[in-house]
């Protein structure tokens, strides 16, 4: 129950055990199709260029900064928490510019910040963004974000590593560019994979760069040859029982249904808050800029947070995540995310939780 990887269902499981079978085998090629279309489901989109990266969703997010950003390049980079920063590092490292629109770590990004600073910097390109900051909890409102940054003719980058599946993630309807997510958080698939989309606008893109992309691995014009086309053609050899697990995983969502999955995570999170606040348990992030899949729980003064941890592994076999960065020690991050999510996970973690506290 912490911030991912969450439990992975037994079905995903049963389909990993498969016989591997080869990367270029007529199955595997028909397997890699249903793929495709099951994640346009997801990310409701219809962009052709919708696969999964082989990797975790730093991978995804590599992939994204690396085909999109150009050595000089000006990229606004929005950032109120951990992986909006590591966002901005990665433009850094591929040579490109980044101007930094900051809020306080649990606070969504202010729509009229991001405006001011690119009336600021007109000669930007891109606009990147985290959906569900992982780190703290936090919601940003991803669709009027896009329309400002179109609005100043920019490109889209959103991280939508935790939001996918938990909460509602509509590509083509919010008109986002680039999207890339991963495989271990509200999908119940284990870590390894970044589902990605890029539409047409972002590949026309591409396709006009003046310099290759940096990575030969995440050239997203050579991966195209292998997921794309009646006449594959070989880049690297797929993690074929990774992708047997994230195929089962989809078909589970959309057995469930989008929709009913998005309530499941919502249901859930209220449980779990109306309890903590029983407990007089302060969370960290609240109102609409909460998510349902991830809160974060203000650590009450004088309690030793890793202690709390520890002793919730070791009795109740219960795993919550600890703070990053800025808010280390300050703050438990209790997941709900997938099959993870349901009431006994929750009332299990809760009484785990009042047993603990009280002894402190």
């Amino acid at each position: 129950m912490g911030p991912g990887p969450s439990n992975v269902h037994p079905r995903v499981l049963a389909a990993m055990a498969l016989p591997t079978i080869g990367h270029l085998d007529p199955a595997f090629i028909d397997l890699m199709e249903s793929i495709k279309s099951l994640l346009r489901d997801t990310f409701l989109t219809e962009n052709e260029v919708t696969f999964p990266v082989s990797g975790p969703g730093s991978a995804g997010m590599e992939t994204a900064v690396v085909n999109m950003v150009e050595p000089g390049m000006k990229v606004i980079v929005c950032v109120n928490g951990a992986f909006g920063a590591r966002i901005s590092e990665m433009v850094q490292r591929y040579s490109g510019t980044p101007v930094v629109v900051d809020a306080p770590w649990g606070k969504p990004i202010d729509p009229g910040k991001l405006d001011a600073v690119l009336t600021k910097n007109k000669d930007a390109k891109i606009v990147a963004f985290v959906h569900a900051e992982t780190s703290t909890g936090a919601r940003s409102d991803v669709k009027e974000l896009a329309r400002i940054a179109h609005k100043y003719d920019c490109l889209t980058i959103v991280d939508t590593v935790t939001s996918l599946c938990g909460i509602p993630v509509k590509v083509d309807e919010w008109g986002l560019d680039v999207v890339y997510s991963g495989s271990q958080k509200c999908l119940s698939c284990p870590p390894g994979l970044s589902p990605v989309t890029f539409n047409d606008r972002s590949i026309a893109a591409i396709k006009n760069r003046k310099t290759k992309v940096q990575s030969w691995f995440m050239d997203v014009g050579l991966v195209l040859g292998y997921w794309s086309g009646a006449k594959r053609t070989y880049h690297h050899t797929a993690p074929i029982n990774a992708l047997y697990g994230l195929h089962e995983a989809l078909r589970l969502l959309h057995e469930e249904g989008l929709d009913n999955s998005w309530a499941r995570h919502q249901r859930n999170s209220e449980i779990l808050r109306e309890s903590l606040e029983k407990l007089r348990l302060e969370t960290f992030v609240n109102g609409d800029a909460s998510l349902p899949q991830l809160t974060t729980v203000v650590v009450p003064g004088g309690v030793d947070e890793a202690a709390v941890r520890n002793q919730l592994l070791a009795k109740y076999n219960i795993e919550i995540g600890a703070g990053l960065g800025q808010l280390a020690g300050k703050i438990w991050r209790i997941g709900l995310m997938g099959c993870t999510s349901n009431e006994k996970n929750v009332r299990l973690c809760l009484q785990g939780l009042e047993d603990i506290l009280k002894k402190d």
